[in-house]
């Protein structure tokens, strides 16, 4: 099936990827892209720019996809900020409303103006000083405590990081790795988060640390089932389930155990990673070139001096309309 998708090149059927493109954009971005975030002042990089690590690791559909349902999971784990999705979060009446605003943070604060991202910052922060609570067991909770925004953070950047490593168009270097858990590291601490791991070893020890802290919750496993049954309609609820299957091998060993999620090591291997790398092939056929990736080069490309204009580069691949 893989050797199918490869055969797919970007002249084999614009319309099947415009069909394919649209449906994943309605789906994880909504009906509006709002580009007009991404298009002015000319000359502005935004947060990052166009020779940014994050740049190109954003832009791969499958590593990000697969590292957003990793990140999901494995922030489920903190009882304190799942307490606060629990009780304050509407993904389970309104699972599209949520992701299309969770992609569009991460969409505009990466490829944004820098106008549009602090903006988008400073909105986040703001719902965040409003969300308080008691979680289960007594404990206090504020979405604006700087040590849970590290945690969501923390698994959200090394989640989207291992999903390119593994379903990504190709692998960053280690000095590559650490410069892009650098650069991801300026929007937490623009959000309030502090002592941010910022390099693969300072992750490593961030998560030895921070283990003790981590409980399957209730809230949590029933956030894992939620999770698995998405999707509107059989396709969709397929496809997800592929993906979220990819997601768990992405898992670190103790997180998958924690969440009753393992997957024996040969379905893992030789069935799962598999399956969401040619679905991953397909997605990322459909999502090129992207509209958001077009107009934040196009826009940065004046100053920079980088960039191929109204084109997008990923994985060392140069995909022009």
């Amino acid at each position: 099936m893989s050797h199918l998708f490869t055969a797919l090149d970007d002249t084999s059927s614009p319309s099947l990827r415009r069909r394919i493109g649209a449906r994943l954009n309605a789906t994880v971005h909504g009906e509006d892209l709002r580009l007009e975030h991404y298009r002015e002042p000319e000359g502005d990089p935004g947060l990052f720019g166009p020779r940014s690590v994050l740049w190109r690791v954003h832009c791969d559909t499958p590593g990000m996809l697969t590292g957003g349902i990793a990140a999901l999971l494995l922030q489920c784990l903190h009882p304190l900020a799942m307490a606060a999705v629990d009780q304050y979060s509407d993904f389970r009446s309104d699972p599209l409303g949520r992701l299309n605003r969770t992609a569009g943070f991460v969409s505009v604060t990466s490829y944004g103006s820098t106008r549009a991202a602090e903006e988008a910052i400073a909105r986040v922060r703001s719902l965040h000083s409003r969300i308080s609570g008691i979680a289960p067991g007594g404990r206090p909770y504020s979405a604006a405590d700087p040590h849970l925004l590290t945690w969501v953070h923390t698994a959200e950047a090394t989640s989207f990081l291992r999903g390119y490593q593994v379903f990504g168009s190709a692998p960053l270097t280690p000095a590559e790795q650490d410069r892009y858990l650098a650069e991801a590291a300026t929007v937490a601490r623009r959000l309030g988060a502090e002592d941010v791991p910022a390099s693969v070893r300072e992750v490593r020890a961030y998560f030895a640390g921070i283990r003790r802290e981590l409980a399957p919750t209730e809230a949590a496993l029933s956030a894992t089932r939620f999770l698995r049954r998405f999707g509107d309609g059989p396709a969709e609820n397929a496809a997800v389930r592929i993906l979220f299957n990819g997601a768990l091998s992405l898992l670190p060993p103790w997180a998958a155990h924690a969440l009753e999620l393992t997957r024996p090591w040969l379905v893992s291997n030789c069935l799962d990673r598999p399956a969401a790398q040619a679905l991953g092939a397909v997605l990322r056929y459909g999502s090129r070139p992207s509209a958001i990736l077009d107009a934040a080069y196009a826009r940065a490309a004046p100053r920079t001096g980088a960039g191929p204009g109204r084109s997008a580069v990923a994985g060392g691949r140069k995909v022009s309309r």
